[in-house]
């Protein structure tokens, strides 16, 4: 483009005729986790949600009829305890705020509200659209939705306040399923692979992502389904699992 043809873009720009130039978003790094150690997990746990709070680990599962919220203990993986979800929902992803914790529901239109302490259910709040993944961010709830959009909603009633578009090099990143709120990012899995991502929830841009495809190598059989499972544990340290995985896997990732 010579200087005249570029003093006659930027002219055009000016007077809201064109668009600006788009700057490419940059690639975002690749990176494995580092096995740390290997714990038992429920090979019947459908998991759709993963998340630990004062030494406790919580787990969601799915399915209509079958769903459960759990708690685990997080160095062993033995369930401690194990509550059927009302109405035959099919459970989803799962979020501590406060005393409760808050569990969506796939498209059964709802998300429960429970007692922490109890495991019993508290309330039901409505929910337009799918619910997959929710996480905590210490402000706001974020929930995904298979999409590329995450959702943000009120921690009090549910209403939904915001959202915004995820990207991966510039281009709408779909499948976002359970999340995972840690230092103002948000963790998301990526249906339906066995790949992970962490996302600035301010622009939508990823900026790392996890391939932990190698982690079936080791001991998951080829009939489990898709990675589904991030609870963080400390500094870059985060335990995995899986849909119906005889395994958690403590690991570090890097970057």
């Amino acid at each position: 483009m010579t200087k005249s043809q570029m003093c006659a873009v930027l002219a055009l720009v000016a007077a809201g005729t064109v668009a600006p130039m788009a700057h490419a978003e940059p690639a975002a790094p690749v990176v494995e986790p580092v096995v740390l150690e290997e714990i038992a997990h429920d090979p019947e746990a459908f998991t759709q949600g993963f998340e630990i709070s004062r030494g406790v680990l919580y787990e969601g599962t799915g399915l209509a009829g079958e769903s459960q919220l759990r708690t685990l203990n997080p160095s062993t993986g033995e369930v401690t305890r194990a509550v059927d979800v009302p109405g035959d929902y099919f459970g989803e992803g799962i979020s501590v705020v406060g005393n409760q914790i808050w569990q969506l529901t796939y498209q059964d239109g709802v998300a429960v509200v429970w007692n922490m302490a109890s495991l019993s259910p508290v309330r039901e709040v409505p929910v337009d659209g799918e619910g997959w993944g929710l996480c905590y961010d210490g402000e706001r709830l974020i929930r995904s939705d298979g999409s590329n959009r995450l959702r943000f909603h009120d921690a009090a009633d549910f209403t939904e306040t915001g959202g915004v578009d995820v990207t991966r090099d510039g281009r709408a990143l779909n499948g976002l399923n359970e999340l995972e709120c840690v230092d103002g990012q948000v963790w998301a899995n990526v249906w339906p692979s066995d790949n992970l991502v962490r996302i600035d929830p301010e622009s939508g841009a990823v900026d790392l992502v996890v391939n932990a495809t190698g982690l079936r190598s080791r001991g998951i059989p080829p009939s489990a389904q898709v990675l589904n499972g991030i609870a963080h544990v400390e500094d870059s340290q985060f335990l995995l699992t899986g849909k119906d995985w005889p395994k958690t896997f403590r690991v570090q990732i890097p970057g």
